[in-house]
């Protein structure tokens, strides 16, 4: 379990691949599905959501996913951010107006969170086909790209929405920074993975 050898990267012509994995992947996350509660709302709108915020992941080669497309990872590289004037585009056509306060409430506790004092490797995503989960394939595709970061010495940053998937970061060396409470909103877990030289 967790080879990355069966690890590829997307290319921008099988975006769909990778979102139709993370999709099922966050079908039980607690923050999206506050996002959007409702499953044909969830099924049509996270995909959106995904694109816009997946920034130069694929055009970087740094949209991963297993080879069959089970589970994938959009990692954006030291400098590279997604589309923040697409996500709120997105967000104000498809989420409920009585939690967008706490929605922007919580993005902005989360941006105070990103590293900006050195390079830093960003993952706003990761997920597995739930039908696919607990064998390996995310752990695969952490050592991944981390194996990346740590070649190159940089740190690495993530979010987790999820308190379940809170284990797996900390096994692949990540630490928690705080924890976000914004409104109605569950918690939110901000991580850091060190540089390793």
């Amino acid at each position: 379990m967790g080879d990355t050898t069966g690890i590829v990267s997307v290319p921008s012509s099988e975006a769909n691949k990778a979102f139709a994995a993370l999709t099922s992947g966050f079908i039980a996350d607690p923050v999206m599905r506050w996002i959007y509660p409702e499953a044909h709302s969830y099924i049509e709108s996270f995909p959106k959501l995904l694109r816009v915020l997946a920034g130069t992941a694929f055009e970087d080669g740094t949209a991963y996913a297993a080879h069959d497309y089970s589970g994938a990872a959009l990692w954006l590289s030291p400098g590279k951010t997604g589309d923040e004037e697409g996500a709120l585009n997105v967000i104000e056509e498809t989420v409920r107006s009585e939690i967008r306060d706490d929605l922007y409430t919580m993005l902005a506790e989360m941006d105070t969170y990103h590293p900006d004092d050195a390079p830093c490797w960003y993952l706003p995503f990761i997920g597995v086909d739930v039908a696919r989960q607990g064998r390996g394939l995310g752990s695969a595709l952490m050592k991944h790209a981390l194996a990346r970061c740590d070649k190159d010495g940089v740190q690495a940053y993530l979010e987790s929405s999820n308190p379940a998937n809170i284990s797996l970061y900390e096994r692949h060396g990540f630490q928690v920074m705080g924890r976000i409470d914004a409104g109605s909103a569950p918690p939110i877990h901000p991580m850091i993975r060190p540089a390793r030289a």
